[in-house]
């Protein structure tokens, strides 16, 4: 008697995603499996059927061999065929797809109940000076190490923890609830698969102890606010001498008083005086690497102008190269002047004309042509 179609098994078009064939599968599953009917040989037979089908369909590589060759392409052992030899049965394959729903194998714990630390988090704060520079820290961070009486077993040294006899070492324990068959952390060693009759005296059977410990940071130069540094290894130890969790640096950087930063520039504004702005001139700004720059302002600056100081700014990080940065011209307005002086900007502003002044003279230009036209 032929095979049935695999894709017709499951009630699917050749076509359907991976999420299709699993949803496909949970249904059938649940309708066809043994323990929903007892004693029904044909819904048994069912049950192997569409398991089988989701087992070759949800492979990739075996998919594709049986959409070109049929169940030609698993007979005489290809592609590991034969029915489900190699792939643990029909339990392993419901329970991969139920896994989530019946709290399946990806929860255990490791052998001998060991546990992966927590990884820990430091937030520290640096300035843009050592953002430019680069540094190396000194931090202490309090956290769990391994104890050192018991070298992380957890057990009193000379002896050893005993496998959980409530679970046989597995970390769960395996109930019947109606057609399900359901695994839960074992209560009695919590998930460890191991006991300590006589724990460990300076950590009471945890395998580790707080303390704080002293560690070295390299910042290097040109980081950024809101970088994250990893240093593996180094946050809280594992339970029952399991593997340590990681340690995130999270930094972030001053503002400054002079320089704002964006990416690998910097920006600051400079005030220069009426006079300055117009006739031109020179000033000196301290860069971020303790030169002195000359900054040249060229006759008739406007407001908000910016000069570019190339290769001036931040160093771009893990990179010889450098950001510029941008001076901001601002303009100062003369405040408490004298009576000469006062004077003098009267006559400056009665010897004004539109070439002194054609931003302004051609602003009001623009207003008078608009209100005359408003009333016509």
């Amino acid at each position: 008697m032929a095979k049935p179609d695999f894709y017709e098994t499951l009630g699917v078009a050749r076509g359907a995603d991976e999420k299709e064939l699993k949803s496909a599968y949970r249904k059938l599953a649940m309708k066809y499996h043994p323990d929903k009917n007892p004693g029904n040989a044909e819904a048994e037979h069912r049950f192997k059927e569409v398991s089988e089908a989701y087992e070759y369909l949800k492979d990739p590589q075996k998919r594709a061999a049986y959409d070109r060759f049929g169940h030609a392409a698993f007979e005489q052992g290809g592609m590991g065929g034969g029915g489900m030899g190699g792939g643990g049965g029909f339990s392993d394959i419901f329970e991969d797809i139920f896994g989530e729903m019946m709290g399946g194998r990806g929860g255990r714990r490791s052998s001998g109940g060991r546990e992966r630390g927590a990884d820990l988090r430091y937030n520290m704060e640096i300035s843009l000076e050592e953002a430019y520079t680069g540094k190396t820290a000194q931090i202490r961070v309090p956290t769990s190490i391994t104890c050192d009486v018991c070298t992380g077993s957890g057990a009193k040294p000379g002896t050893q923890p005993t496998t959980c006899a409530t679970c046989g070492g597995a970390g769960r324990v395996r109930a019947a609830q109606g057609f399900f068959s359901v695994e839960r952390t074992c209560p009695t060693c919590h998930g460890r698969g191991q006991t300590i009759t006589d724990p460990c005296t300076k950590c009471a059977g945890q395998g580790r102890v707080t303390e704080e410990r002293s560690l070295s940071v390299n910042i290097p130069a040109g980081i950024e606010d809101g970088t994250r540094i990893r240093l593996s290894g180094e946050g809280e130890a594992g339970m029952r001498g399991g593997p340590a969790g990681d340690l995130y640096i999270f930094l972030s950087v001053r503002p400054h008083a002079v320089f704002q930063r964006e990416g690998a520039d910097l920006y600051c504004s400079v005030p220069i005086s009426m006079t300055s702005a117009a006739l031109g001139g020179k000033f000196d700004i301290t860069t971020m690497d303790g030169a002195r720059s000359r900054v040249t302002v060229p006759e008739g600056t406007q407001p908000g102008k910016e000069l570019r100081l190339r290769g001036k700014g931040m160093p771009v990080l893990r990179s010889a190269q450098f950001g510029d940065l941008y001076v901001r011209i601002t303009i100062e307005t003369p405040q408490k002047l004298s009576k000469r002086q006062r004077e003098l900007l009267m006559e400056f502003q009665e010897l004004s004309s539109k070439e002194t002044s054609p931003e302004s003279t051609g602003f009001f230009s623009k207003m008078k042509g608009f209100f005359d036209t408003m009333s016509d």
